[in-house]
């Protein structure tokens, strides 16, 4: 016979503790057969996550934005990977970011378009001494404190720089991050995936930790007991999912350790953690991985992913494109750039697809992840020719728990704030702000 767990219930082991995903054991429902007495706390409520997603250099808008309008609307080309989750999606024109745009500051509109991305904060121009501001992500964290075990989680492609000067006198941090804990201090993002997998699920002292790397254990080996134990005592629908959760904890190990293999082989006097060129996919796709595990096991409920840094150069290899992104993005409407790009913008949303059909995958309460979940798209720059700050790229993926209406083309009537949007964002996350950056008000047309 089944019996009721707590939410917070952790699988331990030699130091180690993971979280698990939500059961039907800990439901108010299921409490309620053991005599439960009250309502519910709000703890038992299913909570909102909010992700947020950058990519560099903006997108080839003619073919980022979709046709028709409100709910009678087609997905544009770029978009098409999308189609399966049309009904969970928000696409979203007519943001912008006024602090982005040059104002007096001239030239350096990538450093500005990835700073602004998630603070729509005026960066001060200035390569020591930075002054940005909170980023909506750090709003919504700093207000989940104690409620997980992670507040947030900052993860990316690609390392940062925060010192020196990268883009026509600003500095390095504001190129390389997009969430920020203060006006003076970016969050430090990990792009080792063993490394953020680790610190997701708690890897305990550094002396089980290389215990385990010695003898290449799991770790579901490290906890195997206390998942035996868990196992007796629940039903068998959340057997199934429990089995399911373990597989996919065992295959992103797999993969990690799959890559660190090929790693070492193609570069063995060099020590390389991750990340080889070639190897863009899996790698984007494992920290999609470990973002949604978080999420399933409400170890944290925050999170970003940067695929680039502002300005990025990477080259595209595996889908046969030799320049740098930030050289094509210069394309001066020449048409084999443009193609060039249109084809990187399109793998971009194959790999966050991979993430949305990751999110959709998992069951929780009477919908899916995705459903219980807010995914931000996007970048900070839209035509990346130009250097333009208005009508960004922007998807909002996931309906918050019933919170808002998805399923449209979503465009304003007048320019908006990009900071509006956040602002509704935090509403929906139950952690509210009365501003951020340059918000006028909410998003009205989100909900």
């Amino acid at each position: 016979m089944s019996q009721p767990l707590s939410r917070r219930t952790m699988l331990r082991g030699a130091g180690l503790a993971i979280g698990l995903p939500l059961l039907e054991s800990m439901t108010p429902v299921a409490r309620s057969v053991f005599a439960a007495t009250g309502p519910p706390s709000s703890q038992d409520e299913t909570p909102v996550r909010m992700a947020c997603v950058f990519f560099p250099n903006g997108a080839i808008m003619s073919d980022w934005k979709p046709t028709g309008s409100g709910d009678d609307w087609q997905l544009s080309p770029t978009l098409k990977p999308l189609e399966a989750f049309k009904s969970k999606i928000n696409v979203i024109s007519g943001l912008a970011h006024d602090n982005g745009r040059a104002h007096k500051d001239g030239a350096g509109d990538h450093a500005r378009g990835g700073s602004t991305f998630l603070t729509a904060a005026r960066p001060v121009k200035t390569s020591s001494n930075i002054k940005l501001g909170i980023s909506v992500d750090q709003v919504a964290a700093n207000q989940l404190v104690g409620k997980t075990t992670l507040p947030s989680i900052e993860l990316g492609l690609v390392g940062s720089r925060n010192a020196g000067s990268c883009d026509s006198g600003y500095g390095c941090a504001y190129s390389s991050n997009v969430s920020w804990r203060s006006e003076s201090q970016p969050m430090p993002k990990e792009v080792n995936p063993r490394m953020a997998f680790e610190r997701m699920f708690n890897r305990g002292s550094d002396a089980a930790r290389k215990e385990r790397d010695f003898y290449r254990k799991s770790i579901l080996d490290v906890v195997a007991e206390d998942a035996k134990r868990i196992m007796k005592n629940v039903g068998r629908s959340d057997q199934r999912k429990l089995d399911e959760y373990f597989s996919s904890i065992r295959d992103i190990e797999s993969q990690i350790e799959r890559s660190e293999q090929a790693d070492r082989a193609a570069m063995p006097d060099l020590e390389v953690p991750f990340g080889r060129v070639e190897a863009f996919r899996e790698h984007a796709r494992l920290m999609y991985d470990i973002m949604a595990v978080g999420f399933q096991t409400d170890t944290t409920r925050v999170a970003t992913l940067m695929l680039d840094s502002a300005g990025g150069s990477r080259r595209y290899s595996e889908i046969d494109i030799k320049e740098g992104h930030h050289q094509l993005s210069h394309h001066r409407n020449q048409e084999d750039q443009v193609e060039k790009l249109k084809r990187i913008d399109h793998y971009l949303v194959e790999q966050f697809e991979y993430f949305l059909k990751r999110l959709d995958s998992i069951q929780e309460g009477t919908g899916t992840l995705l459903d219980q979940s807010l995914v931000l798209y996007g970048s900070g720059l839209s035509d990346g020719n130009r250097h333009r700050h208005e009508d960004l790229p922007i998807v909002l993926a996931g309906g918050a728990g019933g919170k808002i209406r998805t399923g449209r083309y979503i465009e304003p009537k007048t320019e908006r704030p990009m900071a509006n949007l956040f602002l509704s964002m935090l509403d929906c996350m139950g952690t509210p702000a009365e501003s951020i950056g340059d918000s006028t008000g909410r998003l009205e047309e989100l909900a």
